[in-house]
């Protein structure tokens, strides 16, 4: 591949929903999970992706979690309509605590397989299932500290500073697996750098050098 001339943009919330009004092409992944990180401008005509999916792809591929057959997703965002567009593509039951009803027919658009949604209040279900993705912003689930009780799965903490978060700390006190959201935003932006730059890159070195440089700006 050659480097391209285009002008890119990498955008977060609240825009990821707000480029999709002014994207004169939308990517199928982008309209699927109904909002993109990436706009990008060639020749007048502002295009729109997210590499958001494609972060959650690889991030789980590498810990080994892209065969799971039972998910809960906390929060129903942006955030968590990528997570249910990754996950929906392997695992057979997929749950989503949510607090906000008028986001079902969006999460249920991102999702392949029917999600099953749960009151935003303690549910067991959290120490039943392979997978628990916290897509939630600041402090929002930390109600379901108190209802941490020998979880089965791995919980992947889609936040990475500060931290840990309170639900990441409590569940390493059980032994259960946690992954921090560093590598879902080294992932998805590895992604980006090849949209902007062109040029395929080799993930393993640039996931490497990325991860070490922010594990030291943040430390």
């Amino acid at each position: 591949m050659t480097q391209t001339d285009k002008n890119c943009l990498s955008l977060t919330m609240p825009l990821k929903e707000e480029a999709m009004r002014v994207a004169d092409v939308i990517s199928d992944v982008a309209a699927q999970i109904s909002c993109g990180n990436t706009l990008s401008l060639d020749k007048g005509v502002w295009s729109l992706t997210s590499t958001d999916v494609s972060g959650f792809d690889y991030t789980l591929q590498m810990h080994g979690l892209e065969k799971v057959d039972s998910v809960l997703i906390i929060g129903a965002g942006a955030t968590a309509r990528a997570a249910v567009s990754s996950v929906s593509q392997f695992a057979k039951n997929v749950s989503v605590i949510s607090r906000n009803p008028e986001r079902e027919a969006a999460m249920n658009q991102a999702s392949l397989v029917d999600v099953t949604y749960l009151p935003w209040e303690l549910t067991d279900a959290l120490n039943g299932v392979d997978l628990v993705i916290n897509t939630t912003p600041g402090q929002a689930a930390d109600f379901l500290v108190s209802g941490i009780d020998k979880p089965r799965g791995t919980l992947f903490e889609v936040l990475y500073h500060p931290w840990p978060t309170a639900i990441s700390r409590a569940w390493s006190k059980t032994q259960a697996q946690v992954i921090d959201g560093l590598d879902l935003l080294i992932h998805q932006a590895i992604a980006q750098v090849e949209i902007f730059s062109g040029v395929a890159c080799d993930r393993d070195i640039l996931y490497t050098k990325m991860r070490e440089a922010a594990v030291q700006k943040l430390a």
